[in-house]
């Protein structure tokens, strides 16, 4: 097995959604400036008669429904991905303590280099949890050059010694270097850039369409930053939870950290 460095694809498709501080104020720009745009500078198409605006009310109803329940599907979307990210850190940190355990079944050189290879692998699983991104390579290859040398270690004595005793460790280690690559797949796994286009389209329309269909928008300007506010809020939030790296809301690694507490 020959572990590789990953990359933060996520990062390369889409930048924007490691950010949701960033995100929260182009939603509020754009949304306020659809609302107005829908309000005052579309006042001079906007008719008096009363069957208008109860058209427009149909209308604007069944796009804020269809608005609620687009941003109900990608929260719990997101809440999904989160979810996931912390059953896997629970299974890695597991992994990796249960091979710690099994290390006993190796000769007594290869258990204490396994031992002590296993705690830098731990340490370095930290750091990836809890880094912003900055050291991610290093971080990354870190783990790929512990990895490689976990898996030689054991390897090596499986090769000398082909007992059943020796093969529940070689599979130990396999489920240690398998959960990392599960944990990074569902880092990977984000909320698609469609979803995202297709909140942003429905939203700019519901703005417009509330300023449109507002018969004294002029006099009551503020009030209409109210709903921009708070589908901003709702597209913050999600991207927050759905950004393993770049939100406030993150997967905290206490079960690694535990386990590292553990080691004696």
């Amino acid at each position: 097995m020959q572990p590789y460095t990953p990359i933060d694809i996520a990062n390369i498709v889409w930048p924007l959604n490691q950010h949701p501080f960033v995100i929260f104020l182009l939603s509020l720009v754009l949304l306020s400036g659809a609302a107005w745009v829908g309000g005052d500078g579309l006042s001079r198409f906007r008719k008096t008669q009363s069957g208008m605006f109860e058209d427009i009310n149909v209308i604007q109803t069944a796009t804020l429904t269809l608005l609620g329940l687009i941003i109900g599907f990608t929260f719990s979307m997101a809440i999904n991905r989160y979810e996931q990210r912390k059953v896997l850190e629970e299974a890695e940190a597991n992994a990796i303590g249960t091979e710690y355990v099994r290390a006993d079944l190796l000769p007594a050189t290869n258990r204490t280099k396994v031992r002590a290879l296993l705690k830098s692998y731990t340490d370095q699983r930290i750091l990836f949890y809890v880094s912003d991104g900055s050291e991610l390579m290093k971080i990354n290859q870190n783990i790929s050059e512990l990895q490689n040398a976990l898996w030689a270690e054991v390897s090596q004595v499986a090769e000398k010694q082909p007992t059943p005793t020796i093969a529940l460790t070689i599979s130990g280690m396999n489920d240690v270097l398998n959960s990392q690559g599960y944990t990074q797949a569902a880092w990977w796994n984000r909320i698609p850039t469609g979803a995202w286009v297709l909140m942003a389209i429905i939203a700019v329309f519901a703005n417009l369409l509330l300023g449109f269909g507002a018969r004294k928008f002029d006099g009551h300007k503020r009030i209409f930053i109210v709903f921009p506010l708070v589908v901003s809020i709702s597209f913050f939030l999600i991207a927050d939870i759905d950004s393993p790296r770049g939100g406030v809301i993150r997967v905290v690694p206490q079960n690694l950290i535990s386990l590292m507490h553990s080691f004696s």
